[in-house]
């Protein structure tokens, strides 16, 4: 009696099923269409990253910290005593804000910040910058470019282009200086 009910039903089912089924399969196609597709967040090996820095003609340590890219330059000693604490406090943008970060960015969708520290031939640290991958849309990453190139330009001559790389990267960075090198208002 039970097989004969299941088959007596069949046909009718599925007749009434169908036209709920295909509506769910073509609901089902459109959101694999409509919704994100999985993302790779997988990070590639550091070397790869410290060639994409190389290649932008930009030297030192990188490593990672976490999915954060970090790239350890040295900032020469002559520049920290002609410039004062201008030029410690724009060292780590002059890495920061460059074509090899916006490509590690597009590249791999895992990094998720990049942070550059510079130091003294010495070793001490003298500042840090830390960028994360959605602070820069299109736009911000040109006005970053175009800083950039004025003050490597223009710099020496005119101090304002690095003061303005400073500032555009204090708004769009977490930030650390080390006191030594740029002493906080008032001394303390």
């Amino acid at each position: 009696m039970r097989s004969r009910s299941l088959r007596a039903a069949g046909p009718r089912t599925f007749a009434a099923v169908a036209p709920v089924a295909a509506v769910l399969l073509a609901f089902a196609a459109a959101c694999d269409r409509i919704l994100p597709q999985r993302v790779d967040h997988d990070l590639p090996p550091i070397e790869e990253i410290e060639a994409v820095y190389q290649r932008h003609g930009l030297v030192g340590e990188v490593e990672y910290n976490g999915n954060v890219v970090e790239l350890r330059t040295v900032q020469p000693s002559d520049q920290l005593r002609r410039g004062g604490s201008l030029w410690a406090r724009v060292g780590p943008y002059i890495a920061l804000f460059t074509p090899a970060t916006r490509e590690v960015f597009s590249t791999w969708e895992g990094v998720a910040a990049a942070r550059v520290i510079t130091r003294t031939p010495d070793g001490d640290e003298v500042a840090r910058a830390r960028l994360a991958r959605d602070a820069m849309t299109d736009v911000r990453w040109r006005r970053s470019l175009n800083l950039l190139g004025h003050a490597l330009r223009e710099g020496t001559e005119r101090p304002t282009r690095l003061e303005d790389l400073v500032e555009w990267g204090e708004e769009h960075t977490e930030y650390r200086y080390n006191p030594e090198y740029v002493p906080r208002p008032g001394g303390g």
